[in-house]
C-alpha cells in the first residue's frame, strides 16, 4: 500500500498546480487583451503578446505614413522580418517589407516581394495596388484593368484610390477595350465608374464613349447611367452633348414622343432623364399620366387633382432645348369645378443665364378641350438651355389659398414659327 502524502507534500502539489492555472490564465487574458488593443494601441498589444502579427502590421504601418517624423525604414525592416520567421504565409508581411524595400529605392527587390505576396494571397491590397501602379506605367493596361477587377471586387471601398488613373487607361485604345469588357461582363464597380466620370469635364466625354460602346451589347447602359452623365453634362455647363446624349438614349419606341417638348401628350412611359418629364411631389395635388386607351372617355394626358389644400411651387417641369428663333407654345386642356386662388401658369424660363422668357395662365372654371397658346421667342445664343414649368404663383402657403378641382391637360405643344 502506498503511503499517504505528508501535508506538507500535498500543500506544494496545490501550490504547483495553481501556479500552472494562473500561468495560463495570465498568457489567455494577455492574448485576449492582445487583440483587443492591436488597432488601437499596437504598442500595448505588441508588450502583451510580442507574436501578435496584426498589431506589429498596424505599427510599422503607422510608421511608415507618419508625414510628421521620417521612419527608420531599416528598424522597421528589421521589426516586419522578425515577425515573418514565425508567419511565414502571411501575405501582409511580404507586402509590408515590399513597401520599406520600395521606400528604401529598392525597387526590384520590392516588386519581388509583392509578387510573392500575391501567390499567397491574390486579393493582399497592397500588393495589388503596387502592381497596378506598375503595370500603368509600363503601358500593361489591360493586366492593370484586370488587377483593378480583383482589387475593386474584394475592396469596394477601394475605389477612390484607382479612380484618379482610369482617365489615362480609357484613353488608351487598348486599356479602353479591357475597361469596356469589364464593364459588358457587369463589373461591381460598373456604377462607381460612371459616378466618377460623370464629375469632371475629361471624364464626362470618356463616359458618353463608354455608353456607345455599350450599345448593343448585352448589357445596355442603364437609365440611371445615362441619366448621371447627362446630369453631369449640364453642371459642367455643356448643354448641347448633354441633349445630344438624351436623343441617342431613346428607344425607337420613346423616338415617336420627340418634339420640342418631349411626350407632349404626357403619355405613362417616363423614364426620369432629364429632357424627360420630372413631376417634384407636391404634397397637395396628385399627378398622373394616362394615355387614350386608359380612360373612359379617350381623352389621355396629364391629370392633376388638387386636393383642397394650398400648393406652392411647381407640379410638373422639363428642360427642352430650344434654338434662337421664334415659337408657339399651346396647351390643350379640360378642366372640373377648378380654383386656383393664387394662380397656375405655365413658363419657360432661362437656365443659364436665369430668367424668365414666357408665361401663361390656366383659366378656372369647368371647360372642355379648351386650347391657350402663347407666341415667344429665344434670342440668339442668349438661352442654351430652358425650363418648362408649371408651377403656382403662391409664395407662402396659407389656407385660406385652397387649390380644388381636376385639371387635365391632354397636349402641350411647342412649335416654331416661321421666321
Amino acid at each position: 500500500m502506498m503511503e499517504q502524502a505528508s501535508p506538507l507534500m500535498q500543500n506544494l502539489r496545490r501550490s504547483v498546480v495553481w501556479f500552472v492555472a494562473s500561468v495560463l490564465v495570465f498568457v489567455a487574458s494577455s492574448i485576449g487583451l492582445s487583440r483587443f488593443l492591436e488597432t488601437e494601441t499596437p504598442t500595448v498589444s505588441l508588450a502583451l503578446e510580442a507574436f501578435n502579427v496584426d498589431a506589429l502590421i498596424a505599427e510599422v504601418t503607422s510608421d511608415l505614413n507618419d508625414r510628421n517624423n521620417a521612419p527608420d525604414l531599416d528598424a522597421l525592416l528589421a521589426r516586419a522580418r522578425g515577425a515573418l520567421a514565425f508567419n511565414l504565409a502571411d501575405a501582409r508581411l511580404y507586402s509590408l517589407i515590399g513597401e520599406i524595400k520600395y521606400q528604401q529605392g529598392e525597387k526590384d527587390e520590392a516588386y519581388r516581394l509583392f509578387d510573392q505576396a500575391r501567390k499567397l494571397s491574390k486579393t493582399e491590397i497592397h500588393a495589388l495596388q503596387r502592381s497596378i501602379s506598375r503595370n500603368i506605367e509600363a503601358g500593361n493596361l489591360p493586366k492593370a484593368v484586370g488587377e483593378i477587377d480583383v482589387l475593386l471586387r474584394r475592396w469596394p471601398d477601394q475605389f477612390s484610390a484607382v479612380a484618379t488613373g482610369i482617365p489615362a487607361i480609357l484613353s488608351n485604345p487598348e486599356g479602353y477595350q479591357a475597361v469596356l469588357a469589364a464593364v459588358e461582363a457587369e463589373a461591381p464597380w460598373r456604377a462607381s465608374l460612371f459616378v466618377a466620370l460623370s464629375n469632371t469635364s475629361e471624364g464626362l466625354d470618356l463616359a458618353n464613349r463608354l455608353l456607345l460602346g455599350l450599345t448593343g451589347s448585352p448589357a445596355p447602359p442603364t437609365s440611371s447611367e445615362l441619366s448621371g452623365v447627362i446630369n453631369g453634362y449640364i453642371r459642367q455647363r455643356q448643354y448641347e452633348p448633354a441633349y445630344r446624349l438624351f436623343l441617342f438614349s431613346l428607344s425607337e419606341q420613346e423616338r415617336k414622343l420627340g418634339g420640342y417638348i418631349f411626350n407632349s401628350t404626357f403619355e405613362p412611359a417616363s423614364r426620369g432623364k432629364p429632357f424627360d418629364w420630372y413631376i417634384p411631389g407636391q404634397s397637395g395635388l396628385e399627378v398622373t399620366f394616362a394615355t387614350s386607351q386608359d380612360v373612359v372617355e379617350g381623352e389621355g394626358g396629364a391629370t392633376i387633382r388638387f386636393l383642397n389644400t394650398p400648393v406652392k411651387g411647381a407640379a410638373l417641369q422639363q428642360l427642352v432645348s430650344l434654338p434662337s428663333g421664334s415659337y408657339k407654345i399651346s396647351l390643350i386642356a379640360s378642366a372640373r369645378n377648378l380654383k386656383l386662388p393664387k394662380g397656375l401658369f405655365w413658363s419657360i424660363r432661362c437656365v443659364d443665364p436665369a430668367g424668365e422668357i414666357a408665361r401663361f395662365n390656366i383659366p378656372e372654371g369647368t371647360y372642355n378641350r379648351q386650347t391657350l397658346s402663347l407666341d415667344f421667342s429665344v434670342g440668339p445664343s442668349a438661352c442654351p438651355l430652358q425650363l418648362l414649368r408649371l408651377q403656382s404663383a403662391a409664395i407662402a402657403e396659407s389656407w385660406r389659398f385652397r387649390y380644388v378641382g381636376t385639371l387635365v391637360m391632354h397636349k402641350l405643344n411647342i412649335e416654331r414659327l416661321p421666321s
